[in-house]
């Protein structure tokens, strides 16, 4: 888990991913892979089985949501923007790092004081754009003095911990890290185990914020087949129970649906046959609003075969989120299993419509 406690912690919003982008590099450069990237910073590491086709994509992205600093006040407050989708109730007193250019600062979100507050607005939501980051300064000549400047990034601060069950992990950052995460278990697996085709694990930038990585990847990649790792929402707290609900030790999920994709049915049938074949648990997800870097892939040039894999996760889009390390490793099982098979007799069968 050091691996995965490096990647959460690593500082990567939205068009600052360089933390995390110089651990995958590391990790992939590891593995004797040809490392690839694009101009936008996604990176990735290609590998060769027995065959040089079909070409097989996996990837994560490397941004979690965060905020830049849009204002510095005359009192030495700073002002902010989100990057990528916040609920503002989650946000009050959450510590965050103000990423300077010659340093980091801790800062806390802060608004005024509940004492204060009329009755109309104790009663809502309080509004983003009436919060504030406190980093301590007195005024706006000592924030600029320390370097702060509009424009810089603001990441969540939670430190990573796996939970009393021994199997629970809670960590900031959890999307996508884990996908990242799954590329790099899964490029490490495949050193010993036979492929018949190339694979390319890697991630993706700037997926908060409109999947724009996901645009420019595959024109270096050139994928025939696309998988994006990428965790779900779990429901299986109090008040959102279901039967059919997303759960946490479940299995690894297997997207049926999304606001930007409704996967290749040949493609899903055969995980689902896969995982079923090596008793692997999975889940179902189904997800009407939000989507992931696949609703991108799966329209690249004449179109690419794509599914979402990942694993359910509570509480994303906040400072903190939990996914459990059995379903990582299962997702991990799945994904070689899936990658084994895919020659390309196999995807001529997944691509073939009449």
């Amino acid at each position: 888990m050091r691996l995965l406690q490096e990647l959460t912690e690593a500082r990567g919003v939205p068009g600052y991913e360089r933390e995390v982008r110089e651990i995958m590099h590391r990790e992939l450069k590891k593995q004797d892979v040809t490392i690839v990237t694009d101009n936008l910073g996604s990176i990735f590491g290609e590998k060769q089985g027995t065959s040089p086709r079909p070409r097989v994509m996996l990837a994560g992205h490397l941004d979690e949501v965060g905020f830049m600093v849009t204002e510095i006040t005359k009192g030495g407050y700073l002002r902010f923007t989100p990057l990528g989708g916040w609920w503002n109730q989650v946000l009050l007193s959450q510590r965050v790092s103000v990423m300077a250019e010659s340093r980091v600062f801790t800062g806390v979100i802060g608004s005024k004081p509940p004492h204060i507050l009329t009755a109309e607005e104790r009663n809502r939501v309080y509004p983003m754009n009436e919060m504030f980051i406190d980093v301590g300064a007195k005024s706006d000549e000592q924030v600029k003095e320390w370097g702060i400047k509009v424009g810089d990034p603001v990441v969540p601060i939670c430190p990573f911990e796996i939970m009393p069950d021994n199997d629970t992990i809670l960590a900031k950052a959890l999307d996508n890290r884990v996908g990242c995460y799954l590329a790099l278990e899964v490029l490490q697996q495949l050193r010993v185990d036979n492929h018949p085709n190339t694979v390319i694990c890697g991630a993706t930038v700037q997926e908060e914020v409109g999947l724009r990585g996901a645009d420019t990847a595959p024109f270096q990649v050139e994928p025939d087949i696309a998988f994006a790792l990428d965790v779900g929402v779990a429901e299986d707290g109090p008040g959102s129970e279901g039967t059919n609900k997303a759960k946490l030790g479940k299995g690894p999920l297997i997207t049926f649906l999304d606001a930007t994709m409704i996967p290749n049915i040949q493609l899903r049938n055969l995980v689902i046959q896969i995982a079923e074949k090596h008793q692997i648990p999975y889940q179902v997800d189904t997800m009407t609003g939000g989507g992931t870097d696949a609703g991108r892939f799966h329209l690249f040039r004449r179109g690419v075969p794509s599914l979402v894999i990942g694993v359910a996760a509570r509480y994303i889009h906040s400072h903190v989120s939990m996914v459990s390390k059995k379903d990582l490793e299962n997702a991990v099982r799945l994904l070689v299993e899936v990658v084994k098979i895919l020659d390309e007799e196999k995807v001529k069968e997944i691509t073939r419509f009449i």
